[in-house]
């Protein structure tokens, strides 16, 4: 017997009953987003490699050992984007919608793919809503960027839930300074670091900063200080970005081991995290990177912004409790039609509703059915109200108009004041 047909392990179906959740949380970021007056922009979800390996690095974990990479039919080398700054960046050159300094405050959602090990909250396709902002070099732009994730928070009510935790950096220069003498101080002391950390150590060295082996963690107790390396620039951005964050009233703190995982980002880093979700703390992460554009092959242009995944801040709204009541009906109002008379009656009468009330969510019973039957589907519907129409009603002009949450008797309701009756009780109910 062959093997049944299944999604591919670590990519995931999001069934009906979930759709709701994730269309009001993209819903409320998109609209936040909108009144700050950022644009939407939509990418392929295919790059050639060498984007990737260009702008996140050769030797990040991502590029040697996640990405989804494939030859296609001419032999290039395709890849599935793992992530979105890269692909923003790459079409904001093509179209040379940055050039002469024009300042660009961009967003996209959308799925992104790594072969990671599947768990509660990452997964091999995973989806992201991501920002970025182009030609604005202060730190307002990166104070902006976190107050409007910390009004976000608050709009989904997770703020007691999630911690900011800031770093600089610096520019490449301090940065160069401050590897050397890491790698110098961690190489004297080889043989107490993890596998893992001995392997980054001649390749990405910043990289060990974040492990979490408990070994390594208690090495790096004594180990240099990337902020007694930062550059004069460095350190006044980061001074200027803290005081417009105590100047909004949010709360903070300096994570010194904060230096994220790809290769671009200079001066500001930040990540909000949780413990809400077992290992997989970071819901939003982001920082400047101020060469990666020129890096790409664009003339020098800073930029910043951020990335939010999906999943799990689904699953934070889930655990806290904080999903909106009304996602759980996605009916209002259910009409049950009975002979072919009244259903003809009943589709004409719910497009002129529909025409008065276009947010009013109604469906036609379809497939006709018994008495018994067309309310048995209505309740199960979640709808807060049953339209009936039958002979009786077709001859009078008349529905039927029944609660189905709560008190209240059936009534008669003329057609031509249907709609009026509608709104009013649907917004009661």
């Amino acid at each position: 017997m062959s093997k049944s047909l299944q999604a591919i392990r670590g990519m995931n179906d999001i069934l009906p009953e979930q759709t709701p959740l994730w269309r009001y949380f993209e819903g409320t970021v998109a609209r936040l987003l909108d009144n700050y007056g950022y644009r939407q922009i939509r990418m392929p979800i295919v790059e050639f490699t060498e984007l990737f390996k260009r702008s996140i690095g050769e030797v990040t974990d991502i590029v040697e050992k996640e990405m989804y990479t494939f030859d296609d039919r001419n032999g290039d080398s395709l890849t599935l984007r793992p992530e979105g700054t890269a692909a923003c960046v790459r079409a904001v050159l093509e179209h040379g919608i940055t050039g002469g300094g024009q300042v660009q405050k961009l967003w996209y959602i959308g799925p992104m793919f790594r072969h990671e090990r599947p768990q509660k909250g990452r997964y091999r396709q995973f989806h992201q809503i991501g920002c970025e902002v182009f030609n604005l070099d202060g730190p307002d732009i990166d104070a902006e960027l976190i107050v409007l994730t910390w009004r976000l928070w608050g709009e989904l009510g997770i703020r007691d839930a999630v911690k900011l935790e800031l770093n600089s950096l610096g520019t490449a220069e301090a940065r160069a300074r401050y590897r050397d003498a890491l790698v110098e101080f961690l190489s004297a002391r080889l043989e107490h670091l993890d596998e893992d950390s001995q392997r980054r150590l001649k390749t990405n060295p910043l990289r060990v900063l974040d492990t979490k082996n408990p070994d390594t963690q208690a090495v790096l107790v004594d180990a240099p200080k990337l902020a007694d390396y930062l550059d004069e620039e460095s350190r006044v951005h980061f001074e200027g970005l803290k005081a417009r964050l105590d100047a909004a009233g949010i709360p903070y703190v300096i994570n010194p081991k904060l230096v994220r995982g790809l290769d671009y980002y200079s001066k500001t880093v930040f990540e909000w995290v949780t413990d809400k979700l077992g290992a997989q703390g970071t819901v939003c992460a982001g920082g400047r990177y101020d060469g990666l554009v020129e890096q790409m092959g664009g003339k020098p242009t800073p930029g910043v912004g951020f990335a939010m995944g999906i999943e799990r801040l689904v699953l934070m709204l889930e655990a806290l409790d904080k999903v909106p009541q009304a996602l759980s009906r996605q009916v209002d109002v259910y009409l049950c039609a009975f002979g072919e008379a009244a259903e003809l009656a009943a589709l004409s009468l719910s497009e002129r509703v529909r025409d008065q009330l276009p947010n009013l969510r109604l469906q036609i019973n379809a497939g006709a059915g018994s008495f018994k039957s067309q309310f048995k589907k209505a309740d199960k519907s979640g709808a807060l109200y049953a339209l009936i129409l039958g002979d009786d009603e077709l001859a009078q002009q008349v529905v039927g108009f029944k609660p189905l949450r709560g008190q209240g008797e059936q009534q008669s309701i003329a057609w031509d004041a249907l709609a009026a009756h509608l709104a009013t009780c649907v917004v009661q109910g």
